[in-house]
């Protein structure tokens, strides 16, 4: 199938990642810079500003995380404050419906998995391209049956 991409590949929200890596960048310089310029803060006051810069660094970098690596074994989803890997036969179904947040996995076991790694935000037309890919990959190679060829 000529629409499938070149494993390992790995899907992630792009422009949203990068709105958010700059966001933290920018938080961290001006909190910093302010606290610099207060001269009536202490040197407590100071650390305490730049702590704060620091949690919602954090935070920011944490909603950047999510990602989907597939490879020849199977699909890792990262999201926010966790990460499982998925054998391809454990797949049975990836879905973006219009209005959902992100990709869910319907898995063997009855459940699903949200993969916030592709999601429609601020890229709808990249979140549905990442999508289709991913359900061709997993169609082309779970336990559709073994006497469907691997590519």
């Amino acid at each position: 199938m000529s629409d499938m991409p070149t494993l390992p590949v790995t899907f992630r929200p792009g422009s949203t990642r990068v709105v958010l890596l700059t966001a933290a960048v920018a938080i961290f310089v001006v909190i910093t810079a302010v606290a610099m310029l207060l001269k009536q803060l202490s040197p407590g006051e100071r650390v305490s500003f730049i702590f704060t810069a620091l949690l919602l660094d954090a935070v920011l970098l944490l909603l950047a995380r999510p990602k989907v690596v597939v490879d020849e074994d199977g699909v890792t989803v990262v999201n926010l404050t966790n990460k499982r890997r998925l054998e391809w036969a454990e797949i049975l179904q990836v879905t973006l419906r219009p209005g959902d947040p992100w990709v869910f996995l319907n898995l063997s076991d009855g459940t699903s998995l949200p993969a916030l790694g592709i999601q429609p935000g601020l890229a709808k037309q990249r979140a549905i391209a990442d999508a289709r890919a991913l359900r061709a990959l997993v169609e082309a190679r779970s336990a559709a049956g073994p006497e469907r060829p691997q590519s």
